[in-house]
């Protein structure tokens, strides 16, 4: 099959390389234009890299235009395929190829429909996730579904090695999807739309992060924010990124949130609205990252008041 892929992040990249190495045909490969990322260097481009290396043609349009969709129609690509693009599609897109447009989405679809789905997964504390392949329509993540492939959240499960795990998926139940296709054995079936879920894109006012909630919420949070926008907290008069740590029994339930109750090695305990949560790396502002009890430590040495 004649098929052109359109990806940006990280996620789509086995999907794309499963499709290069298969028998269908890659006629075209649309990406996200380069961009700055922090610090002033150039923000990685892993869809772009892997085509470029594959020697696939590929466009890198602001937003796709009426003149991109007839370039399109031109390549006669059977299918468009869309994983992790984070560009809208114009509704003249669909319509450019015979078999229209398969989404890759992270999720089991209905749930998580949106932009965000890995994290929400975590958040939500879902023990089952998956990736859903759906055939596109002008609705955000609603078209039938195509097939779907569910695995079990790990229990300590972080948004990148969730991704990690799920793009693997993905890449695996799209040839699957693909060969089916053309043995005319898909069944697609509608979504249900009476139970779905939507999660929104992160902004940076979701790494806000207090210590009155719940340790597992906060634990949820710290894994489920990484890399960004992260979560973050006051700890020792300044606030925080929280890196890593987990949720425990509070050794003193009486102990108001946010009191540093303990230390286990470099790691401290901190009270929380139920619980306390082990924390075992934090960032401070414009700083690199380090051990709870190493940032006490500084900040008692410049004077500062700790509890």
């Amino acid at each position: 099959m004649r098929v052109a892929f359109a990806g940006s992040a990280g996620f789509s990249v086995p999907s794309l390389r499963a499709l290069a190495e298969s028998e269908h045909e890659v006629v075209r490969v649309l990406t996200v234009p380069d961009g700055m990322g922090a610090r002033g260097h150039a923000a990685p481009r892993p869809v772009r890299d892997l085509a470029l290396e594959l020697g696939l043609p590929v466009a890198q349009p602001p937003r796709l235009t009426a003149s991109l969709v007839l370039e399109l129609e031109l390549d006669r690509a059977e299918l468009l395929i869309v994983c992790a693009y984070g560009q809208l599609l114009p509704d003249g897109v669909l319509a450019a190829f015979g078999r229209g447009a398969w989404g890759v989405h992270p999720s089991l679809l209905p749930r998580h429909r949106g932009a965000s789905p890995i994290p929400s997964a975590i958040l939500a504390g879902d023990e089952t996730t998956g990736v859903t392949i759906y055939q596109m329509d002008l609705r955000m993540d609603a078209g039938p579904i195509l097939m779907q492939a569910a695995i079990p959240v790990p229990p300590r499960a972080t948004s990148p090695k969730l991704s990690d795990e799920l793009a693997l998926v993905a890449a695996e139940l799209l040839l699957e999807t693909l060969r089916q296709a053309e043995e005319g054995s898909l069944s697609p079936r509608p979504q249900d739309d009476l139970v779905a879920s939507y999660c929104a894109k992160m902004s940076r006012s979701d790494s806000v992060t207090s210590w009155d909630m719940p340790a597992e919420k906060i634990d949820r949070l710290v894994r489920a924010l990484q890399p960004w926008p992260g979560a973050a907290a006051e700890l020792g008069g300044r606030q925080l990124k929280l890196l890593a740590g987990e949720a425990t029994a509070a050794a003193d339930g009486s102990a108001p949130p946010g009191t540093v109750i303990g230390t286990v090695g470099e790691s401290v305990e901190v009270a929380t609205g139920a619980g306390a949560y082990l924390l075992h790396l934090v960032q401070p502002p414009s700083s690199r990252a380090m051990t709870p009890a190493a940032f006490l430590r500084g900040q008692r040495q410049s004077g500062q008041d700790l509890p």
